[in-house]
């Protein structure tokens, strides 16, 4: 069975750098949470660096543009 990486849950992220994301848009957790979401949408079982480093690319991403719309409406 393959560990899991550590670095990728968000519980072993300082507090100060998961705040320092998250002042002017996505916090690391939500990043994260999406980059999950989009994972299992793909159908994908197993922990690929590769394709999590994608999946949470497309993540922030869409939660940018997300923060952006909303702040300037």
């Amino acid at each position: 069975m393959k560990s899991r990486n550590l670095a990728t849950k968000p519980q072993n992220i300082p507090r100060d750098i998961q705040e320092e994301i998250g002042k002017n848009g996505p916090s690391f957790v939500e990043i994260h949470e999406r980059a999950r979401e989009i994972h299992i949408e793909r159908g994908d079982h197993v922990c690929d660096l590769d394709n999590y480093l994608d999946e949470w690319l497309q993540a922030e991403h869409g939660l940018k543009e997300k923060y952006s719309k909303s702040s300037s409406e």
